[in-house]
Protein backbone atom coordinates (compact mmCIF):
# COMPACT_ATOMS: atom_id res chain seq x y z
CA UNK A 1 0.00 0.00 0.00
CA UNK A 2 1.06 3.35 -0.12
CA UNK A 3 1.17 4.86 3.29
CA UNK A 4 3.51 1.12 3.98
CA UNK A 5 6.83 2.01 5.43
CA UNK A 6 9.37 0.69 2.40
CA UNK A 7 13.10 2.13 2.89
CA UNK A 8 15.51 0.72 0.53
CA UNK A 9 19.35 0.83 1.36
CA UNK A 10 19.34 3.57 -0.92
CA UNK A 11 17.12 5.85 1.43
CA UNK A 12 18.60 4.73 4.81
CA UNK A 13 21.88 6.02 3.36
CA UNK A 14 20.83 8.96 1.82
CA UNK A 15 18.57 9.77 4.78
CA UNK A 16 22.08 9.29 7.09
CA UNK A 17 24.25 11.32 4.61
CA UNK A 18 21.98 14.01 3.60
CA UNK A 19 20.97 14.66 7.52
CA UNK A 20 24.49 15.00 8.67
CA UNK A 21 24.71 17.45 5.91
CA UNK A 22 21.52 19.22 6.81
CA UNK A 23 22.16 19.53 10.41
CA UNK A 24 25.85 20.55 9.80
CA UNK A 25 24.96 23.22 7.18
CA UNK A 26 22.07 24.27 9.64
CA UNK A 27 23.82 25.19 12.96
CA UNK A 28 27.13 27.07 10.51
CA UNK A 29 24.43 29.01 9.16
CA UNK A 30 22.18 29.68 12.27
CA UNK A 31 25.66 30.33 13.86
CA UNK A 32 26.24 33.31 11.44
CA UNK A 33 22.60 34.40 12.06
CA UNK A 34 22.95 34.60 15.90
CA UNK A 35 27.07 36.57 16.00
CA UNK A 36 24.93 39.14 13.47
CA UNK A 37 21.77 39.20 15.34
CA UNK A 38 23.93 39.93 18.75
CA UNK A 39 26.02 42.53 17.09
CA UNK A 40 22.57 44.10 15.70
CA UNK A 41 21.32 44.37 19.21
CA UNK A 42 24.45 45.68 20.31
CA UNK A 43 25.11 48.39 17.97
CA UNK A 44 21.58 48.68 16.76
CA UNK A 45 23.05 49.58 13.03
CA UNK A 46 23.85 46.85 10.19
CA UNK A 47 26.20 47.12 7.63
CA UNK A 48 25.96 45.85 3.90
CA UNK A 49 28.16 43.13 4.12
CA UNK A 50 26.06 41.91 7.35
CA UNK A 51 22.84 42.30 5.69
CA UNK A 52 23.86 40.14 3.13
CA UNK A 53 25.30 37.56 5.51
CA UNK A 54 21.99 37.67 7.14
CA UNK A 55 20.27 36.90 4.27
CA UNK A 56 22.24 33.90 3.14
CA UNK A 57 22.43 32.65 6.23
CA UNK A 58 18.37 32.71 6.75
CA UNK A 59 17.83 31.27 3.08
CA UNK A 60 20.41 28.64 3.43
CA UNK A 61 19.36 27.76 6.88
CA UNK A 62 15.71 27.20 5.83
CA UNK A 63 16.89 25.19 2.24
CA UNK A 64 18.38 22.92 4.61
CA UNK A 65 15.49 22.69 6.12
CA UNK A 66 12.97 22.08 4.13
CA UNK A 67 15.30 19.72 2.18
CA UNK A 68 15.87 17.54 5.42
CA UNK A 69 11.63 17.32 5.72
CA UNK A 70 11.09 16.52 2.08
CA UNK A 71 13.71 13.15 2.52
CA UNK A 72 12.36 12.61 5.75
CA UNK A 73 8.92 12.62 4.53
CA UNK A 74 9.79 11.04 1.45
CA UNK A 75 11.33 8.22 3.07
CA UNK A 76 8.86 7.64 6.25
CA UNK A 77 5.75 9.03 5.21
CA UNK A 78 5.93 8.77 1.22
CA UNK A 79 1.79 8.32 1.00
CA UNK A 80 1.30 12.30 1.79
CA UNK A 81 3.10 13.12 -1.20
CA UNK A 82 0.03 11.90 -3.64
CA UNK A 83 -1.94 14.56 -1.33
CA UNK A 84 -2.47 17.79 -3.53
CA UNK A 85 -1.09 20.24 -3.39
CA UNK A 86 2.21 18.75 -0.80
CA UNK A 87 4.16 17.93 -4.06
CA UNK A 88 3.60 21.11 -5.53
CA UNK A 89 4.27 23.07 -2.30
CA UNK A 90 7.45 21.39 -1.95
CA UNK A 91 9.04 22.19 -5.64
CA UNK A 92 8.16 25.58 -4.82
CA UNK A 93 9.49 26.72 -1.54
CA UNK A 94 12.68 24.49 -2.44
CA UNK A 95 12.86 26.87 -5.81
CA UNK A 96 12.27 29.94 -3.46
CA UNK A 97 14.82 28.95 -1.13
CA UNK A 98 17.17 27.40 -3.73
CA UNK A 99 17.08 30.59 -6.24
CA UNK A 100 17.65 33.11 -3.48
CA UNK A 101 20.80 31.53 -1.80
CA UNK A 102 22.31 30.75 -5.47
CA UNK A 103 21.71 34.97 -6.35
CA UNK A 104 22.61 36.30 -2.94
CA UNK A 105 25.46 34.45 -2.94
CA UNK A 106 26.38 36.04 -6.15
CA UNK A 107 25.24 39.25 -4.84
CA UNK A 108 27.77 38.71 -1.70
CA UNK A 109 30.46 38.08 -4.63
CA UNK A 110 29.66 41.31 -6.25
CA UNK A 111 29.68 43.47 -2.88
CA UNK A 112 33.32 42.26 -1.96
CA UNK A 113 34.40 42.47 -5.71
CA UNK A 114 33.16 46.14 -5.55
CA UNK A 115 34.52 46.65 -2.31
CA UNK A 116 37.97 45.64 -1.83
CA UNK A 117 38.94 45.72 -5.97
CA UNK A 118 40.78 49.07 -6.97
CA UNK A 119 40.07 49.87 -10.33
CA UNK A 120 39.97 52.98 -11.96
CA UNK A 121 37.17 53.20 -14.31
CA UNK A 122 34.66 55.68 -13.72
CA UNK A 123 31.63 53.35 -13.43
CA UNK A 124 33.42 50.89 -10.98
CA UNK A 125 34.12 54.73 -8.68
CA UNK A 126 30.48 55.01 -9.12
CA UNK A 127 29.54 51.63 -7.70
CA UNK A 128 32.14 51.72 -5.12
CA UNK A 129 30.67 55.09 -3.79
CA UNK A 130 27.01 53.92 -4.32
CA UNK A 131 27.43 49.96 -3.58
CA UNK A 132 25.98 50.53 0.39
CA UNK A 133 22.42 52.53 -1.15
CA UNK A 134 22.64 49.15 -3.91
CA UNK A 135 22.32 46.30 -1.59
CA UNK A 136 19.28 46.47 -0.48
CA UNK A 137 17.93 46.48 -3.51
CA UNK A 138 19.98 43.87 -4.92
CA UNK A 139 18.61 41.48 -1.95
CA UNK A 140 15.14 43.02 -2.65
CA UNK A 141 15.26 42.05 -6.30
CA UNK A 142 16.71 38.40 -5.45
CA UNK A 143 13.57 37.82 -3.32
CA UNK A 144 11.80 39.10 -5.88
CA UNK A 145 12.76 37.03 -8.51
CA UNK A 146 13.15 33.55 -6.52
CA UNK A 147 9.57 34.37 -5.88
CA UNK A 148 8.49 34.77 -9.35
CA UNK A 149 10.29 31.69 -9.94
CA UNK A 150 8.48 30.03 -7.11
CA UNK A 151 5.13 30.87 -8.77
CA UNK A 152 5.84 29.50 -11.84
CA UNK A 153 7.56 26.48 -10.94
CA UNK A 154 4.16 25.69 -8.31
CA UNK A 155 1.45 26.38 -11.34
CA UNK A 156 4.25 24.13 -13.62
CA UNK A 157 4.56 21.04 -11.56
CA UNK A 158 0.73 21.99 -11.05
CA UNK A 159 -0.33 20.89 -14.53
CA UNK A 160 2.22 18.69 -15.44
CA UNK A 161 0.92 16.52 -12.31
CA UNK A 162 -2.97 16.76 -13.23
CA UNK A 163 -2.20 15.71 -16.65
CA UNK A 164 -0.31 13.12 -15.22
CA UNK A 165 -3.01 11.45 -12.56
CA UNK A 166 -0.89 8.29 -12.80
CA UNK A 167 2.36 10.13 -11.87
CA UNK A 168 4.04 8.81 -8.79
CA UNK A 169 6.16 11.31 -7.77
CA UNK A 170 7.27 12.04 -4.60
CA UNK A 171 7.05 15.97 -4.65
CA UNK A 172 10.57 17.26 -5.10
CA UNK A 173 10.54 18.89 -9.34
CA UNK A 174 13.86 17.81 -9.31
CA UNK A 175 13.24 14.49 -8.65
CA UNK A 176 9.90 13.62 -10.15
CA UNK A 177 8.84 10.58 -11.98
CA UNK A 178 6.11 11.60 -13.92
CA UNK A 179 6.42 10.96 -17.74
CA UNK A 180 8.82 13.44 -19.38
CA UNK A 181 6.48 16.02 -21.33
CA UNK A 182 6.42 19.78 -22.48
CA UNK A 183 5.18 20.90 -18.93
CA UNK A 184 8.59 20.63 -18.02
CA UNK A 185 10.68 22.12 -20.10
CA UNK A 186 9.98 25.52 -19.27
CA UNK A 187 11.40 24.48 -15.93
CA UNK A 188 14.86 23.47 -17.36
CA UNK A 189 14.78 26.57 -19.01
CA UNK A 190 14.02 28.97 -15.77
CA UNK A 191 16.34 26.52 -14.10
CA UNK A 192 19.18 27.11 -16.24
CA UNK A 193 18.93 30.34 -16.62
CA UNK A 194 18.70 30.99 -13.09
CA UNK A 195 22.26 28.82 -12.35
CA UNK A 196 23.85 30.75 -15.40
CA UNK A 197 23.26 33.94 -14.36
CA UNK A 198 24.58 33.72 -10.55
CA UNK A 199 27.70 31.44 -12.21
CA UNK A 200 28.46 34.21 -14.57
CA UNK A 201 27.92 37.28 -11.71
CA UNK A 202 30.81 35.29 -9.61
CA UNK A 203 32.88 33.95 -11.68
CA UNK A 204 33.31 37.43 -13.17
CA UNK A 205 33.66 39.49 -9.62
CA UNK A 206 35.91 36.29 -8.60
CA UNK A 207 38.29 36.90 -11.39
CA UNK A 208 38.09 40.64 -11.57
CA UNK A 209 38.98 40.72 -7.53
CA UNK A 210 41.65 38.32 -8.44
CA UNK A 211 43.36 40.14 -11.17
CA UNK A 212 42.99 43.30 -8.43
CA UNK A 213 44.40 41.59 -5.35
CA UNK A 214 47.41 39.49 -7.43
CA UNK A 215 48.45 43.67 -8.94
CA UNK A 216 48.56 45.34 -5.45
CA UNK A 217 50.38 42.47 -4.35
CA UNK A 218 52.63 42.37 -6.74
CA UNK A 219 53.54 46.17 -6.25
CA UNK A 220 53.90 45.69 -2.82
CA UNK A 221 56.61 42.60 -3.54
CA UNK A 222 58.06 45.59 -6.23
CA UNK A 223 58.06 47.97 -3.27
CA UNK A 224 59.62 45.45 -0.86
CA UNK A 225 56.99 46.28 1.77
CA UNK A 226 55.92 43.43 3.83
CA UNK A 227 53.57 43.94 6.57
CA UNK A 228 50.09 42.98 7.53
CA UNK A 229 48.33 44.16 4.20
CA UNK A 230 50.28 41.57 2.47
CA UNK A 231 49.33 38.71 4.61
CA UNK A 232 45.46 39.83 4.38
CA UNK A 233 45.42 39.98 0.62
CA UNK A 234 47.22 36.31 0.13
CA UNK A 235 44.38 34.83 2.60
CA UNK A 236 41.71 37.05 0.53
CA UNK A 237 43.16 35.49 -2.57
CA UNK A 238 42.74 32.23 -1.20
CA UNK A 239 39.61 32.95 0.17
CA UNK A 240 38.47 33.55 -3.33
CA UNK A 241 40.05 30.63 -5.18
CA UNK A 242 38.22 28.10 -2.27
CA UNK A 243 34.72 30.21 -2.98
CA UNK A 244 35.38 29.75 -7.04
CA UNK A 245 36.24 25.93 -6.84
CA UNK A 246 33.13 25.09 -4.31
CA UNK A 247 30.76 27.28 -6.20
CA UNK A 248 32.14 25.74 -9.36
CA UNK A 249 31.22 22.20 -8.74
CA UNK A 250 28.57 23.42 -6.81
CA UNK A 251 27.16 24.48 -10.72
CA UNK A 252 28.08 21.42 -12.11
CA UNK A 253 26.13 19.52 -9.77
CA UNK A 254 23.19 22.10 -10.52
CA UNK A 255 23.24 21.37 -14.22
CA UNK A 256 23.81 17.24 -14.20
CA UNK A 257 20.85 17.37 -11.32
CA UNK A 258 18.60 18.76 -14.74
CA UNK A 259 20.78 15.69 -17.07
CA UNK A 260 19.32 13.22 -14.07
CA UNK A 261 16.60 14.31 -13.00
CA UNK A 262 14.62 11.40 -14.08
CA UNK A 263 17.33 8.92 -12.68
CA UNK A 264 16.09 7.31 -9.11
CA UNK A 265 18.59 5.78 -7.19
CA UNK A 266 21.48 6.43 -9.47
CA UNK A 267 24.76 6.50 -7.75
CA UNK A 268 25.48 9.78 -9.86
CA UNK A 269 22.26 10.98 -8.44
CA UNK A 270 22.89 10.53 -5.43
CA UNK A 271 26.87 11.69 -5.61
CA UNK A 272 25.44 14.67 -7.23
CA UNK A 273 23.04 15.18 -4.16
CA UNK A 274 25.47 14.53 -1.60
CA UNK A 275 28.14 17.76 -3.40
CA UNK A 276 24.41 20.05 -3.73
CA UNK A 277 23.81 20.17 -0.24
CA UNK A 278 26.82 19.97 1.08
CA UNK A 279 27.48 23.77 -0.95
CA UNK A 280 25.77 25.89 2.25
CA UNK A 281 27.60 24.12 5.03
CA UNK A 282 31.31 24.59 3.06
CA UNK A 283 30.79 28.20 1.61
CA UNK A 284 29.36 29.50 4.90
CA UNK A 285 32.25 27.74 6.79
CA UNK A 286 34.51 29.62 4.48
CA UNK A 287 32.57 32.92 4.68
CA UNK A 288 33.30 32.29 8.84
CA UNK A 289 36.85 32.15 8.59
CA UNK A 290 37.43 35.04 6.13
CA UNK A 291 35.84 37.34 8.25
CA UNK A 292 37.67 38.01 11.40
CA UNK A 293 34.55 38.88 13.61
CA UNK A 294 32.76 35.88 12.87
CA UNK A 295 35.81 33.33 13.70
CA UNK A 296 36.72 34.65 16.57
CA UNK A 297 33.76 34.06 17.85
CA UNK A 298 33.39 30.73 16.74
CA UNK A 299 36.83 29.57 17.79
CA UNK A 300 35.99 31.00 21.15
CA UNK A 301 32.57 29.08 21.26
CA UNK A 302 34.85 25.45 20.21
CA UNK A 303 35.66 23.24 23.83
Amino acid sequence: SQDKFNATSYDVMAMVIITLEAFAGMWINSFIVSVLCFAWVKKKSFNSNEKILMFLGCSRFWYLCITWVYLFLSIIYPWCFYVHPIPQLFAAIQSFLNFSNLWVSACLSVFYCIKIANFRHIFFIYLKVKIDRIVPWLLLGSALLSLVICILVYNITDEAHCNNLNSTTLGNFWKLSVRMDEHFYPIFFISGFGFATAFTAVIFSALLLLFSLWSHKRKMQTNSVKNLSMDAHIKAMKSILSFFFIYSINFTCLVLTLIYVTKKENPMTFLILVFQYAFPAVHSLILIFSNPKLEKTLLRTLP
